[in-house]
């Protein structure tokens, strides 16, 4: 309950002091900041330089731990509605500059949230197929690569239930109209609030070219380089601290999105293996333009993960310094996958561009439904390879055993599915979604029309995402 001196307070002051103070010394966002605080402790209003860990305005001190108002005149800690909702509003953007998240919160309606629950007192049942989360893009001049990213994120699980559950907080205050995070939240509230009419992403065009100005105008883009230009602009406006850790960062998009890649480089005088490991997004894969003549039915996904993870011998115009040798030698390097995503996103590389030629390869590749990541884990895919040798990383670590799962977590379903219909001078995006209980739908643009699995199987596929079975928890 509040009193009347904190009330007194307020009236004659305001509350930017409070402000102000928990600025400077409870919930500094900076790491510099943090350090200053812990040196000062003033008084706000007769500059009184304190050793104790309460600031005093008189009748009314601040306990820096917790930001709570003591009254010295009552005796007691004071409760006032405005400050502490300021309160736990500043704690959890201190928490989010700390990188530990957001405090569980239970749901507290506001006022403009009372208003919209008294106008649609209707309760919304939802039918056994229900199509909420379906909205068409409108085409604003070839921007179809634009759309086919939006519809793909837009139903990606994880990514879902995090923006719909109001996990974001922005740390731009006072210039949320250039935060791509709160416009992507926005989006997710627009197509799943029930609504039918496409919508029109003119923000987010406006927001990419103020960005990413490789893809500003309005030229046909390739919908992979905005799927990564998205993800990484996601990325930025998530962490903006200076003392976050890039190869471990905890923002929804790399917990959602980031594997991990094992560089095994082994010298072909000693068998000595050098490891190095590398964050991804995706993987890029390379598509045959001529098929083998022992080659029966099309190019698999399975076979373009075995190419991707095969042992490469570099030959004699590539030799890499040997650590044990102390000299150049030849050597086999081979890639797999150290740490599987939760999203698997594969770009199938249709476009080749070269200084005499600009071409789209149109191998048929036959992805499933279903996929199993298992035999490209690098423990399981390094045993069938004749490495040998002693390693010279240093990664190798008791933390093995997490990172290597059993097979059944690297089991994968698709979810969404980007085909370049035409050729590379004059083509066009669609993409097919899932929705609830394996309900397929084409999105063309503002266009929505169910698909069935056999569709999506039978397309050309260009960018392909997959979701993990099951999620491991830590």
């Amino acid at each position: 309950m509040s009193c009347a001196h904190l009330s007194s307070f307020k009236t004659n002051h305001g509350i930017d002091s409070y402000i102000r103070l928990h600025r400077a010394l409870i919930t500094p966002l900076s790491a510099l900041g943090r350090s200053q605080s812990a040196l000062m402790r003033q008084c706000t209003k007769c500059s009184e330089r304190m050793k104790q860990s309460v600031l005093h305005i008189h009748n009314l001190s601040v306990e820096l731990t917790c930001g709570q108002v003591f009254c010295h005149v009552c005796g007691d800690y004071v409760y006032d509605e405005e400050l502490e909702a300021l309160n736990d509003h500043r704690f959890n953007q201190y928490h989010v500059s700390l990188g530990l998240g957001v405090k569980f919160q239970p749901w507290k309606a506001s006022q403009q949230e009372i208003s919209l629950l008294k106008k649609h007192k209707k309760r919304k049942v939802l039918s056994s197929s229900p199509t909420v989360g379906l909205r068409g893009l409108v085409n604003l001049g070839n921007t179809c690569f634009m759309s086919v990213i939006v519809q793909s994120l837009i139903h990606t699980p994880l990514l879902r239930d995090y923006f719909l559950s109001d996990r974001h907080i922005c740390s731009q205050e006072d210039n949320k109209e250039q935060c791509i995070v709160c416009e992507i939240s926005r989006l997710f509230q627009e197509f799943y609030s029930g609504a039918k009419s496409p919508l029109v992403p003119h923000v987010l065009l406006h927001m990419t070219w103020t960005h990413a100005h490789h893809l500003a105008g309005y030229e046909q883009q390739d919908a992979h380089e905005f799927f990564i230009a998205t993800l990484d602009l996601l990325h930025r406006h998530l962490i903006r601290r200076t003392d976050v850790n890039p190869s471990n960062c905890d923002c929804i998009v790399d917990t959602i999105f980031t594997g991990k890649l094992q560089s095994d480089v082994v010298c072909q005088a000693c068998r000595n293996v050098s490891t190095t490991i590398d964050p991804f997004w995706d993987i890029s894969l390379d598509l045959p333009t001529v098929l083998p003549q022992n080659q029966v039915g099309p190019v698999s996904l399975h076979h373009c993960l075995e190419r991707f993870t095969k042992p490469e011998h570099l030959g004699s115009t590539a030799k890499i310094k040997c650590s044990i040798c102390k000299s150049y030698q030849e050597s086999t390097k081979q890639l797999t996958m150290k740490k599987l995503p939760i999203v698997a996103s594969f770009h199938l590389k249709r476009f080749e561009h070269s200084s005499r030629l600009h071409k789209k390869i149109t191998t048929r590749v036959a992805f499933p439904e279903h996929l199993d990541m298992s035999p490209f884990v690098s423990h399981m895919r390094n045993s069938k390879s004749e490495t040998g040798g002693s390693s010279s990383s240093s990664s190798t670590s008791s933390n093995d055993a997490l990172t290597d799962s059993p097979i059944r977590n690297n089991r994968y379903t698709l979810f969404a599915v980007i085909n370049h219909i035409g050729t590379i001078e004059a083509g066009h995006y669609m993409s097919y979604i899932r929705q609830h209980r394996d309900k397929w739908y084409l999105c063309n643009d503002h266009q929505i029309v169910p698909a069935s699995i056999h569709d999506v199987l039978d397309s050309e596929g260009y960018l392909l995402f997959y979701h993990k079975q099951r999620l491991e928890y830590s």
